[in-house]
């Protein structure tokens, strides 16, 4: 996760010095993806192996001429997983590493001491895991199940925090940045008071980062055991998801049969009508856990221009921002009502 953040150390244009040269330190890219992957990287997010280093190289100029003060990494590793997420389309690339920043920054805490470690107590209470068998689309699959949760034990950004940490450890994968990830969510023993805890503040903070501040492609959500209040949520937020994903929603209730058409019971766990055995929490929290030193290296604050404000840079996540204030206002009463 670490990595050069000065811009003026940015590898030159055609004719000058080359980049190993200027930037000794930087590691050179290696393409881990297999021969398939490169197939439907190219089809799929319009990656071109032979650009694939000088569209690179262009996101690094822009945010080293748009942005000097990001505070970013620059290696091309990372700045592969934002183009690969917007399709290679340089200006929503930068768009998207600015609002990945800019959340960072101003939510402090979610982002504040960000390690595995710290969040330790949620991944033993097995909120967060991730399913040891991928589908047949090559994607990971995020289980999560807010039952687990006592809230009198630690607030709900504790939860937001392993979520986000967990998606930072798969998009590590280039595998992972191209086939995108499932998410399963087990809402039973949901309780009301336990809902209210998902506020119109975080609801908006969580929707802005999956939506646009984060380099993952979220490829479907599967909600299963859904309480009725659940439904009343989802009415209110779904109006602020994009079209796009507010389509890869899928709510099974308790109906096992619909949950298999998504995930196939092969890699599910016996508690969902699968084969995989008992759901093992032990071997992602070892993973997470023995990635602490990936996670030690804190981003620089994103340092914005005089004339920006965080808000200036959310553009796409917060366009909309005073309506859907007004909108969130009426959670409360309308999940007492679904109640």
């Amino acid at each position: 996760m670490s990595g050069e953040s000065d811009c003026t150390r940015t590898s030159p244009s055609a004719g000058s010095l080359s980049d190993s040269e200027l930037l000794p330190d930087r590691p050179k890219y290696v393409c881990t993806l297999s021969p398939d992957l490169v197939t439907k990287a190219r089809e799929e997010l319009q990656e071109k192996p032979e650009w694939r280093l000088r569209d690179v190289q262009a996101l690094r100029d822009m945010v080293c001429k748009d942005y000097p003060s990001l505070g970013t990494c620059l290696d091309d590793a990372f700045l592969l997983r934002f183009l690969r997420a917007r399709k290679f389309d340089y200006d929503r690339a930068l768009q998207l590493l600015v609002n990945y920043h800019t959340c960072r920054r101003t939510w402090p805490e979610v982002f504040s001491n960000l390690k595995p470690s710290a969040i330790k107590p949620v991944l033993e209470s097995g909120f967060v895991t991730v399913l040891p068998h991928r589908d047949p689309q090559g994607r990971h699959v995020v289980c999560i199940r807010p039952d687990r949760w006592t809230p009198s034990n630690y607030p709900i950004t504790e939860n937001i925090r392993a979520i986000y940490l967990t998606l930072e450890k798969l998009i590590q994968s280039e595998e992972t940045q191209v086939n995108g990830i499932v998410i399963l969510a087990d809402y039973k023993g949901v309780s009301l008071s336990k809902a209210s805890h998902f506020g119109p503040f975080v609801a908006k903070k969580v929707i802005g980062i999956l939506q646009d501040g984060f380099p993952i492609r979220i490829k479907a959500v599967n909600i299963i055991n859904e309480p009725r209040i659940f439904k009343g949520i989802f009415a209110i937020i779904k109006p602020f998801l994009k079209e796009k994903i507010a389509n890869r929603f899928f709510l099974h209730g308790c109906d096992l049969n619909s949950l298999h058409q998504n995930i196939p019971p092969v890699i599910l766990p016996e508690e969902y009508g699968g084969t995989a055995g008992k759901l093992d929490i032990s071997a992602w929290n070892e993973l997470l856990l023995a990635s602490e030193e990936d996670f030690l290296h804190d981003f620089s604050e994103l340092v914005l221009p005089c004339d920006s404000s965080p808000h200036d840079l959310l553009v796409s996540g917060d366009a909309d921002e005073k309506q859907c204030d007004d909108s969130l206002r009426g959670m409360k009463p309308q999940l007492y009502y679904c109640y």
